[in-house]
């Protein structure tokens, strides 16, 4: 999980929530010995390797989180600190010049998975992957000039509160990379691809109501966050969005309030690693007599995909179609 979406995979259940998105999920800190070790073994093939960087493209000034940053050849060793940062490296084509990525990345699974922490980034055991690139989320404990005075240029890419700021993230990974051309096109497929889910998808007389659960103890996320925004595609209305007195985008809702609410669809961010289903949710104190439950309306997604803003976010924008489609015809 990224929790970086902040999805993130939850922004970690509530941590994510919390960090998100924050989620967007990274744990444990690697240090330099553990990271020697991992690169003894070797990295694993790449897939989503494809053609080399365009090196005429360098040197390359890309935004990193707001300022700008200056790589000057193309990377060959990109170090990525962020689950949502390494799926869209790997999508892009520049897979071939990932030699190491963090403990939470688990898509692709043949990248070259380590022990080092995006949440607790530790410089040596970075350092001693000798990257020429290292991308991360956020900028935690001073690393970017911890290893700026290494010489070691740093990307950043925040969690994403809109559909443009993710595409926005694959063009600067592409410039940063060498893959521009390759980035674009990810970036217009997944646009593409979005527009054509949610043109298809029959949209119901009556707008349905959701809750997006990122733990069991009902933290979630409302419309103004990146994962409210893909419901909003289909016109769904989050019941969180009035408890969400702070503004900070996730709230923590009371049993009471939800079961009062009573949604049509609940969304489970946390079906995976949290435990939950179906099955457990209808054992909860009351809510055995919601619409959601009741009609088949509880939907299991996937922890990584539901915290993450990179190209697999279609498929999350699928299975909210998916859900709404069959809403929609249970209601007639």
């Amino acid at each position: 999980m990224d929790l970086e979406f902040p999805l993130r995979s939850v922004p970690l259940l509530r941590s994510a929530a919390v960090l998100l998105f924050g989620a967007l999920v990274l744990t444990g800190c690697g240090d330099s010995d553990d990271s020697k070790d991992d690169r003894s073994q070797g990295a694993p093939a790449a897939s989503g390797t494809g053609s080399g960087p365009d090196t005429k493209a360098f040197p390359a000034t890309v935004d990193s989180g707001g300022a700008k940053v200056t790589i000057p050849a193309a990377p060959k060793k990109i170090v990525s600190l962020a689950p949502t940062a390494t799926e869209m490296l790997y999508a892009i084509g520049a897979g071939g010049q990932v030699t190491a990525v963090d403990d939470q990345s688990n898509f692709p699974a043949n990248a070259p998975k380590t022990k080092l922490s995006g949440f607790k980034p530790n410089v040596e055991a970075i350092s001693n992957y000798t990257p020429d690139l290292v991308v991360t989320t956020d900028d935690t404990d001073g690393v970017v000039a911890a290893l700026n005075k290494l010489r070691i240029p740093v990307v950043l890419t925040p969690a994403a509160k809109t559909f443009d700021d993710s595409y926005a993230q694959l063009n600067t990974l592409g410039a940063a990379t060498g893959h521009s051309r390759e980035a674009g096109e990810v970036a217009t497929r997944m646009k593409s691809d979005i527009a054509a889910v949610v043109a298809a998808t029959p949209k119901p007389a009556k707008p349905l109501t959701y809750f997006h659960e990122l733990d069991n103890t009902l933290f979630t996320s409302t419309s103004k966050t990146f994962i409210g925004q893909v419901y909003a595609q289909f016109g769904l209305r989050n019941i969180a969005d009035e408890a969400d007195k702070s503004g900070s985008g996730y709230p923590q809702l009371s049993a009471e309030a939800l079961v009062q609410s009573d949604p049509d669809l609940i969304f489970l961010a946390d079906a995976g690693g949290g435990g939950q289903s179906a099955e457990t949710v209808a054992k909860r104190p009351g809510w055995d007599r919601l619409k959601a439950v009741r009609g088949g309306g509880v939907v299991a997604l996937d922890d990584d995909i539901a915290s993450r803003w990179g190209p697999r976010v279609v498929d999350l924008v699928r299975a909210v179609a998916d859900a709404v489609t069959r809403a929609g015809a249970a209601k007639g």
